[in-house]
């Protein structure tokens, strides 16, 4: 028998459909492709416009006044070590596409977890789904958004929000799995309506699963970005692409030191933003 009549090529089946795609599609992912742009240009825009010194000083003093003084000052150190590292406009780069990503994964995952925790039929069937995006090599996202996007920052936000879905959808679905019966029960027996259920109910009980689903998005998006510099999508994964490329070992440490400033400072920020809006008046 011939060894190729047993052999499987996706590829052999997902490349016309991708060139289809193309194809019949251009006008819709080009008009994505400049929305993507605007908003991540407007985003650094607004980032880099300032002097550096301003933009910190103006993020720790939001972040006092939005979160605590303990988060002002890792917002302020942070920021301060990616200055000092040399990369304040690659960073704001990443955190500008980071941002963005995170938010588009937690606007899908989020409501589709809340769907899995109340249709069990609905979280078999994307299970499997989940298992395969969480399994497969994450550069191996890319490959199809290069395919559909061309190069540059718009496959490298594209394969990041599909990177991120995943643990945010099921940390979100086991949030509200966890939520004590015995609340939803009393909430039931006072008549309270599902939406002040959801709100007032739910959402505060499963708040620390929840943080850290949000905090796994965070990372592998991060995680992501480093991968997304083999693109073109500039930001801190190029600079860690070019240390690695030139075995400048300085160079890579000191971008990979600033995407951890990164990861912290976005972590803090988003966690101490939510739990001040479950305890409101209290410090985070």
């Amino acid at each position: 028998m011939d060894p190729d009549l047993l052999q499987f090529s996706p590829g052999a089946y997902l490349a016309p459909a991708v060139d289809w795609l193309n194809k019949n599609f251009h006008p819709f992912f080009d008009a994505v492709t400049k929305l993507i742009e605007a908003v991540l240009g407007g985003i650094e825009a607004v980032l880099l416009y300032p002097p550096p010194y301003a933009t910190i000083a103006v993020a720790a003093l939001l972040a006092a006044f939005f979160v605590s003084v303990r988060v002002s000052v890792v917002t302020a150190i942070s920021l301060v070590f990616c200055l000092l590292a040399g990369f304040w406009t690659a960073s704001m780069q990443t955190l500008a596409l980071v941002t963005v990503a995170v938010i588009i994964s937690v606007s899908i995952a989020f409501p589709l977890g809340i769907l899995a925790s109340r249709y069990k039929k609905f979280e078999a069937g994307i299970r499997p789904v989940l298992d395969i995006m969480q399994t497969v090599p994450p550069w191996v996202y890319l490959i199809p958004a290069v395919m559909i996007f061309s190069l540059g920052r718009v496959p490298a936000i594209i394969a990041t929000i599909v990177y991120g879905i995943p643990p945010m959808l099921r940390l979100t679905t086991l949030a509200f799995n966890q939520v004590p019966k015995d609340l939803l029960e009393l909430g039931h027996a006072t008549g309270t309506s599902p939406r002040s259920i959801l709100f007032k109910i739910e959402i505060p009980s499963a708040t620390p699963t929840l943080l850290v689903g949000l905090n796994q998005c965070i990372l592998l998006s991060l995680a992501m970005v480093v991968l997304a510099g083999l693109v073109g999508a500039g930001g801190l994964g190029a600079e860690v692409t070019r240390g690695l490329t030139r075995m400048e070992m300085g160079l890579g440490l000191r971008a990979g030191l600033s995407i951890v400033a990164v990861a912290i400072l976005l972590d803090r920020v988003s966690r101490g933003v939510l739990q001040r809006r479950q305890r409101p008046g209290k410090a985070a």
